[in-house]
């Protein structure tokens, strides 16, 4: 069995975050968002719908929805800067999704990481934080939940 290593001298120590949080979006102008910590995930993936290329002068664009809130009431968002790569699905399968980058605040730190925009319709939680963006950050203990939203609620700012 491996033994856990001491932090390196100079290294930042990885913040403990719970199972499930309630997290913000300000680029997309999302808010307390219920979102899964998945270890198991490689990659991080959002909500989203009606996803698509639509044209733009010589080349495309990328149209999706944000499905927010319990009302599934949609934003429209639509950026030139995607990725279109192959991921594995919740039960193992390889498929295509469009992939962006967009700002999470986690834990007081605003993180810029890479989601994949998935219909996750049927799912609990709307958005996934797969182990990319957790990796040399963040220590997942399973029982704990919400510490980032409860740290942004006891903050004078809020």
């Amino acid at each position: 069995m491996k033994r856990p290593t001491k932090p390196v001298a100079g290294e930042p120590l990885k913040q403990v975050i719970g199972f499930a949080d309630r997290l913000d979006f300000p680029d997309l102008g999302w808010t307390d968002v219920e979102t899964k910590i998945d270890t198991g995930a490689y990659t991080s993936a959002l909500h989203c719908t009606d996803v698509r290329l639509v044209p733009h002068g010589d080349g495309f664009r990328l149209r999706f929805a944000l499905v927010t809130g319990r009302g599934k009431k949609k934003k429209h968002f639509t950026t030139d800067l995607f990725q279109y790569k192959t991921v594995k699905n919740s039960f193992g399968q390889s498929e295509k999704r469009f992939i962006i980058k967009t700002r999470v605040l986690i834990m007081g730190r605003l993180i810029r990481a890479e989601f994949s925009l998935a219909n996750r319709g049927t799912m609990r939680f709307p958005v996934l934080l797969g182990r990319k963006l957790l990796r040399n950050k963040f220590v997942v203990d399973v029982s704990l939940q919400n510490v980032s939203y409860q740290m942004k609620q006891q903050s004078p700012a809020s």
